[in-house]
């Protein structure tokens, strides 16, 4: 099965996280025939360094796109997908990691289940290494019970998972929405037929942290949550009274305390 591997990189990025994000995509049991790195804007000399060592290692498996400006994750990702030349693109965040086999298995179940727009599965969530695991994120499997979950919340883990290009063009492909962009994509995708599927296996280890709890917090996220649960409401995809009580309770959670976002991140919507 041939397909392409599509990750969006920016300046902040850390080398180190970068390197082993690559590196866990290099090593696989099933390789990519295509990584497609979109450059969101001008990178660090050590970032490009990085990019560098591995086109050498690794000649003609990389596909670099650069972005004169940085554009945001929507925006990149949009662009990365159009450059991507294989029908089935597997997505991959530029500071996690990927499990050895996580290629292998999905494209198996892809085989094995040939009428799949798009598959995911579990990540385990991790601080500084692997072995300091923090939480893990479960999901539902069933196309039924993801497309019932997605009312409510994000039904994919999005480091996690591979979809048809062709469903994502169709569905309007990636937009910007502030930490909602593949929340927005699976939505529409959904509402355009896309069956789902997600593996019952931790294919990816996100990393996450103190760091990540506070990002995801502050009136900015609120109000881009807001904004997202009024959309789903205008597509008709949720109805007036889910869009309202989505909207109180994804508000408060942005807006509480750092200390207490991240216990109700690990207690109450993680495992």
């Amino acid at each position: 099965m041939k397909f392409s591997v599509l990750m969006a990189v920016y300046i902040k990025e850390k080398d180190e996280y970068f390197n082993k994000a690559l590196k866990s995509i290099t090593e696989q049991t099933l390789m990519p025939d295509e990584i497609v790195i979109v450059k969101d804007g001008p990178l660090t000399d050590s970032l490009g360094k990085i990019i560098e060592e591995f086109m050498e290692s690794y000649p003609g498996l990389f596909k670099i796109v650069g972005l004169e400006h940085n554009q945001g994750l929507g925006n990149a990702l949009r662009t990365g997908i159009l450059e991507c030349r294989n029908e089935w693109i597997a997505r991959m965040d530029s500071d996690d990691i990927s499990k050895d086999d996580r290629f292998e298995i999905q494209a198996k179940f892809i085989d094995e289940n040939p009428e799949i727009d798009i598959v995911g599965s579990d990540i385990i969530e991790f601080e500084d290494n692997i072995d300091n695991v923090l939480a893990v994120r479960r999901v539902p499997y069933e196309s039924e019970d993801i497309v019932r979950f997605a009312h409510l919340r994000n039904p994919f883990n999005h480091m996690t998972v591979m979809y048809r290009k062709k469903v994502v063009v169709e569905a309007g492909n990636y937009q910007e929405s502030k930490l909602n962009e593949d929340y927005n994509l699976w939505v529409r995708m959904i509402m355009k037929g896309a069956l789902c599927a997600n593996i019952e296996d931790f294919l990816v280890y996100a990393r996450t942290g103190r760091d990540m709890y506070k990002r995801r917090g502050g009136f900015k996220y609120a109000l881009s949550d807001i904004k997202l649960q009024k959309y789903f409401y205008e597509i008709g995809f949720n109805g007036f009274f889910r869009m309202l009580f989505n909207m109180v309770i994804r508000t408060l959670v942005r807006i509480t305390p750092n200390f207490l976002r991240e216990k109700i991140y690990i207690s109450k919507l993680r495992k």
